[in-house]
């Protein structure tokens, strides 16, 4: 049990420094993000688009799914029930995100071609995360008989339901905006776009802090951490992109944050 604990310490304080250190980066460099989408650099070894974000994306599905698997007889003792449904409730809403971003937005992305070496580093963070996730709730984790009642995990999981709901939303705003076979860029229109940029990333911001909150543990908070380090640094290159590219893009729009930021 010492030696699992530590592994999840060691992973969850990863993420954390991973993204103190990607945001000084960025601080640093303003036009420092990740060489993917309408980043994507002329030349170098590409993944379409759709292949790409499965590849990159169903570890983090496939992984906490196993892991529940292998654990399905240690986790169906009567005297655990109750922690059971905690533990198989809040991990099957972190593989629920990732079973979306696998099976069906993968498919309908119209994105350009991702660089291999992007694929590849999103796929180990993926893994790991997934790891992470699924070892510390099945493994590590701790939680009363009652726990599932808990007003913070209504409340964390409502979040992610937002979150989920605006990001899905989001995308298929995004979507709407190119044809089969396009790759020009638009000014989206509608939903949260109304108030930001990065409407899709606040959607993703907005699922796992609310994930945290339901789970309320260290690997949790670390992962929404750098996620919102990671995604919330994207979205406002992005901002500055449109701000670029379009003479008539709204000024009144933020990056990531309503009214903030």
């Amino acid at each position: 049990m010492e030696c699992r604990a530590a592994v999840v310490s060691y992973l969850s304080w990863a993420l954390i420094v991973g993204g103190v250190a990607y945001l000084y980066v960025v601080s640093q460099r303003s036009r420092t993000h990740a060489l993917y989408g309408r980043y994507t650099p002329a030349q170098g070894r590409r993944c379409p688009a759709r292949l790409a974000w499965f590849i990159q994306e169903v570890p983090a599905f496939l992984l906490p799914l196993l892991l529940l698997l292998l654990a399905e007889e240690e986790l169906t003792e009567p005297e655990r029930s109750g922690r059971r449904t905690g533990r198989t409730l809040l991990l099957c809403t972190f593989m629920l995100h990732y079973f979306h971003r696998s099976f069906i937005f993968s498919f309908l992305t119209r994105g350009q071609p991702v660089p291999l070496n992007i694929v590849c580093l999103a796929a180990v963070f993926c893994s790991l995360n997934g790891f992470l996730q699924g070892h510390h709730l099945l493994h590590c984790a701790v939680f009363e008989h009652t726990w599932v009642t808990h007003a913070r995990m209504a409340a964390g999981l409502l979040l992610f339901v937002v979150g989920m709901t605006i990001n899905i939303h989001s995308d298929h705003i995004l979507r709407r905006l190119r044809r089969p076979g396009e790759m020009v860029y638009r000014i989206p229109h509608g939903g949260m776009f109304e108030f930001v940029s990065g409407a899709n990333y606040l959607g993703e911001i907005v699922e796992w802090s609310g994930y945290a909150v339901a789970v309320w543990s260290l690997p949790t908070f670390a992962f929404a951490f750098f996620t919102s380090c990671s995604i919330g640094s994207r979205a406002c290159c992005h901002h500055r992109d449109y701000l670029q590219r379009f003479e008539d893009y709204p000024r009144c729009r933020k990056a990531v944050i309503p009214f903030i930021l």
